[in-house]
């Protein structure tokens, strides 16, 4: 690949994509770990992240251009996350990804660990009844640092989460997806949302059944949530321009 910049990001693009790792720390869903790319608009072979910084603190000013290989084009010295590899692969195997959000959520992890599989508890949580799968680094990397710190590893969990839009990682934390950035966040949110319900919901059922949505449902949920759930966006991104002005 070129090693050449692509068309540079407009400032309200750059604003976007730092204000949604702002988000992301704001909705619980990253702490001082995490993070939140966005594809290339005009170059599908490129993808946009912030440099290795805690996502609550990220800036316009700290975004960096990735080919697909993960590698930073003009890193100007600014360190990378160690797990980009997870977004660079997620690119090359599903084209209809615009956006990839790699968090730890607390309340998502035991789903990585456990057998009880997570479905979709509401309608806004409607792409979970895609039944998301789960990476587990061990099966063919053996005993590792439990990080997707290169290229097989990336290659590996976007093979298992294959047409789905979150998949969970063993002992670490999930992956949400989807074609725009506004979309990837609104997952990252409510996958997390959605994890506690499910919680509450076993708690409560004691064994018996829960009314989780459909398939079917899910697939019809979704796409009406594909333009409402804008709306989510809207506030959380207003919060952020009026507390920092961007």
């Amino acid at each position: 690949m070129s090693q050449s910049s692509s068309e540079p990001l407009s400032i309200e693009l750059l604003r976007d994509l730092a204000a949604a790792s702002r988000i992301l720390a704001s909705q619980g869903v990253v702490d001082g770990f995490g993070h939140v790319s966005m594809r290339h608009p005009t170059n599908p072979n490129r993808y946009f992240m912030s440099c290795s910084k805690p996502p609550a603190l990220v800036t316009p000013e700290d975004i960096l251009e990735y080919d697909l290989d993960s590698v930073a084009i003009e890193p100007q010295g600014r360190k990378s996350f160690l797990e980009r590899f997870i977004h660079g692969e997620i690119y090359k195997a599903r084209p209809d990804i615009g956006s990839v959000v790699h968090s730890h959520s607390p309340s998502v992890v035991p789903f990585g660990l456990v057998r009880v599989k997570m479905q979709a508890m509401f309608h806004n949580a409607a792409f979970l009844a895609k039944e998301p799968p789960i990476f587990d680094i061990s099966e063919k990397f053996g005993d590792t640092d439990m990080l997707v710190g290169d290229i097989p590893k990336g290659v590996e969990l976007a093979q298992v989460m294959g047409p789905r839009d979150v998949v969970m990682m063993r002992a670490h934390g999930s992956v949400a997806c989807g074609p725009t950035l506004q979309t990837a966040v609104f997952r990252a949110v409510y996958t997390e949302v959605n994890a506690r319900i499910q919680h509450m919901s076993l708690a409560l059922a004691q064994g018996q059944p829960i009314a989780a949505l459909s398939a079917k449902e899910g697939e019809l949920a979704d796409e009406v949530n594909q333009g409402a759930g804008l709306r989510a966006w809207d506030l959380w991104r207003t919060q952020v321009r009026d507390e920092l002005h961007w």
